[in-house]
Formats: structure tokens, C-alpha cells, sequence
């Protein structure tokens, strides 16, 4: 095989935008800061810890990702973003208390330095929350514009030589697509028209993409996986993935349920309950937002156990997701699993699963990758063109993909695809595990 022609050099600045700073947000940079400065390792983060294997095993070549791949070099990010509050990230990361005084400390110059641009906000989308750094303007339209505007500036003030942008904002609430959503057309006709349908992620993704700059969608929110802004994507040249990222209770089942399934384990049920503290559990709070996250939540069983395949296994079970907003827990989130299956001639047995999780802690890891490897989408044409990553399923509960092709949610073919693009895109052969050449 040949490489992937005319991947660009991962040379100069890479500016990370990012609409919220909070919790995820404050963790991620404070961690690349701690990282840069030889206090911490980057646990968690594939790209800066994961290896890939190349040709048979008996070749012995297992590269690190980060030197296999052409990736941007932590030294190499420059950080901004908007936010509904006025704390600069030092006091946004204090106030989430997911790192301690003593790291903070010490990366303190930069997260000072980095204060929040005015944001753009609907509390029609997000009930529980509201702040004074807010964006005003006649119109969406004009908003979207005043977006671009601060994108532009950043590059030109940090000088960075290319953008990324990644969602961590809050979960909005409910929103089925429509109309507005179709098409390009109809979706800036109601940015001028200050279509209610037209929510705060839409105008951000709108005007990055728009700048030609990739986008990333941590949270569930209906955005890029529109009509309309998967046609800007690919019309600009601007890639799009997501959406909400993979972290605690639904990373379990996606471990668990294609073992279930391997073994032709049946399901009778999966109820799933979490209790949380942080802003997102108080966003969650929300009936329409939590109606967003449920979708998400939701949809995972289903692709991965294939009832329709497995009726005998899988059919009508039952899954229920809960979450509840409990302050004292703060960022260290539980999720409580009990799941009911059954084995040989139809006995039952049961499983719980307790995962006390620190969530911050497990999508800053996330939040990095993605971006670096969003930035190497976008410097490869074979995969800029395709507006879509679906490659980097790997990171999200609910994986963008295009009409009418049903996503993969199984953490293991994720894997697979996610290193077989690595692979493919520098001319390296396939891993397909047959393993027949060993025993010729």
C-alpha cells in the first residue's frame, strides 16, 4: 500500500477552540499544561500513550501513535473559547474541583490567561444555567456572524496556523430535526430569521464551519448530524464527528455487550442509574435535557446486540436510564448497573456493575485525542473530504453517521476501524487477525 497522498505537515500553531469552559474543558487544558511541564502523564489518551501494531506479529513493530502518526505536539496547542460565566479557566477549574489546589497551582499562568469570550445562549436550551457573559444581537444570523468574527481574531492574535473546534458545553435540550435543518438554504434562512429550532451548538458548528474549521461534538445535542451542516462540512472542507463523548456508565456497556453478545449470552434487562454533582448534573436536572442524554444513552444496546439478528436473545428486553443530580458527589460520578441475563437452556444470572468514575477525568483524555486527530482529518485530503470522521466512533456515545447507515457502538470494531484508518492512511497493510500466515 501507499500512503494517503498529500497529508499536510502538522507544522506551526494549533489553536483548540472551545464553546464552555467548565468542568471538561478546565481539566483537559490544565492537563496538557501538566503534562507539558513534566508533572503528569496523559493517562487515558491513546494518541499520547497508545501504540499500533504494524504487519505480523512476528515483525515486532509496534510504533507509538504519536510517532506513527503526523500529530500535532502538545507544545504545539494554543487554547480559547466562550463561556456564559466571566471566570477566567484557573477560577472555572477551582470552582469544579476535579484537580487539586497543588496541580493548579502550578499551571496556573496559563489558565489565568485564558478568559472566556462572551458566549452565545439560549436559556430555552439549557433551563438550569444562566450567566453574564452572553452575546446580544438582533438575529442568529448575526450572532453566527459575530462567532466568525472571534474565530478569526483568535487565529490572527495567538498566530496559529489552523483551528479546531469541540463542544464542551452543556447538554441542550430535546430537539428532533426538521425543516430548518435540511438543507443549507433553509437552515440561513432561519438563522435570520431567529428560527426557535436553531439551537446555540448549531450556530457554533455553523460558523466554524464556515471558517473551514473541524468541529467536534461532545455533548448530544442535534448539530452537526443535520442535512444542513453535514453539507456545509463537506462543502468546506471542514470534517464534523461526534457526538457526546464516551466516558462512564455507557464506556462499560459498550465493553460489556459485545462480550454478551460473543458469547450468545441473552438479555432480559438493563437498568442503568447514575448520581452526579457537577453543572452537568444539574443541567441534567432538566427534563428536556435529560431527554437529549437518554437518546444517547439509549440507542447503544440496540445497535450493538441486534435483536432483529438475535430474537431469541435480545428481543424486547428491557433497559431503563437514570440519572440524578446529587451535590455532594460533585465531578466523581456513579453509575450503578444491574443487568439481567441468561445462559444455557435459559437460567438466569445476574450482573452489577459500580463504576465510580471521575468524569472530567475520563473525557479530557477524549477531548484531546479528538481534536489532535481531527486536526490530521483535516491535513489529509482522502479524509477531509468525507465530511463525516465516523473513524473516530471510538470517542462517543452516539456516532455521526450518514443517512441512513446505522452506527457501529462496539468499543472493539471502533478500535479496529479507528487503527486501520491510522494504518491506511500511511500505507500500511490492514490488521484483519486471521492469522493464517503464521501456520503456513
Amino acid at each position: 500500500m501507499t500512503p494517503s497522498t498529500g497529508i499536510a505537515p502538522a507544522s506551526g500553531k494549533l489553536g483548540i477552540l472551545i464553546p464552555g469552559l467548565g468542568a471538561v474543558s478546565t481539566t483537559f487544558i490544565a492537563g496538557v499544561e501538566a503534562v507539558r511541564h513534566g508533572l503528569a502523564k496523559p493517562i487515558g489518551s491513546l494518541t499520547q500513550m497508545g501504540t499500533v501494531r504494524l504487519g505480523k506479529r512476528t515483525d515486532k513493530r509496534s510504533p507509538l501513535i504519536k510517532e506513527f502518526l503526523p500529530l500535532a505536539g502538545l507544545d504545539q496547542l494554543v487554547f480559547g473559547g466562550w463561556d456564559i460565566y466571566n471566570d477566567n479557566c484557573f477560577q472555572a477549574a477551582s470552582n469544579a474541583r476535579v484537580l487539586d489546589k497543588d496541580l493548579l497551582a502550578q499551571v496556573q499562568p496559563l489558565l489565568s490567561s485564558i478568559q472566556p469570550m462572551p458566549a452565545v445562549f439560549d436559556k430555552t436550551y439549557v433551563k438550569r444555567l444562566d450567566g453574564p457573559n452572553v452575546k446580544k444581537a438582533a438575529s442568529k444570523w448575526d450572532l453566527a456572524q459575530a462567532l466568525r468574527d472571534d474565530i478569526r481574531k483568535f487565529k490572527a492574535a495567538n498566530g496559529c496556523d489552523r483551528l479546531v473546534m469541540i463542544w464542551c458545553g452543556s447538554t441542550e435540550a430535546f430537539r428532533a430535526p426538521g425543516a430548518v435543518h435540511a438543507t443549507l438554504d433553509a437552515f440561513e434562512a432561519g438563522l435570520k430569521a431567529s428560527h426557535p429550532d436553531i439551537a446555540p451548538s448549531m450556530i457554533y458548528a455553523y460558523a466554524a464551519l464556515q471558517e473551514g474549521v473541524p468541529y467536534a461534538n461532545g455533548a448530544p445535542n442535534l448539530t452537526t448530524d443535520t442535512g444542513a451542516l453535514l453539507d456545509l462540512s463537506k462543502r468546506n472542507n471542514a470534517p464534523v464527528c461526534g457526538k457526546d463523548f464516551k466516558t462512564g456508565q455507557t464506556l462499560m456497556k459498550t465493553i460489556l455487550a459485545p462480550g454478551l453478545k460473543a458469547r450468545m449470552l441473552g438479555l432480559s434487562g438493563w437498568f442503568s442509574t447514575n448520581i452526579l454533582g457537577n453543572r452537568d448534573g444539574e443541567v441534567l436536572d432538566d427534563p428536556e435535557s435529560f431527554k437529549t442524554k437518554e437518546e444517547s444513552k439509549l440507542s447503544v444496546l440496540e445497535h450493538i446486540l441486534q435483536p432483529e439478528l438475535y430474537p431469541d436473545l435480545y428481543k424486547d428486553f428491557y433497559h431503563k436510564v437514570r440519572i440524578n443530580y446529587y451535590p455532594p458527589r460533585g465531578d466523581n460520578k456513579e453509575g450503578w448497573d444491574n443487568i439481567d441475563i441468561f445462559g444455557w437452556l435459559g437460567y438466569p444470572m445476574q450482573i452489577k456493575v459500580d463504576f465510580l468514575c471521575r468524569d472530567s477525568i475520563l473525557a479530557a483524555p477524549v477531548a484531546l485525542d479528538v481534536v489532535l486527530l481531527m486536526d490530521l482529518a483535516q491535513r489529509t485530503p482522502e479524509l477531509r473530504g468525507l465530511g463525516i470522521q465516523e473513524w473516530l466512533s471510538f470517542y462517543f456515545k452516539s456516532p455521526i453517521t450518514p443517512p441512513g447507515l446505522y452506527p457501529e457502538h462496539d468499543l472493539f470494531i471502533q478500535s479496529m476501524k479507528l487503527k486501520n484508518t491510522m494504518r491506511h492512511i500511511q500505507g500500511e497493510e490492514m490488521i484483519t487477525h486471521l492469522g493464517l500466515e503464521y501456520y503456513d
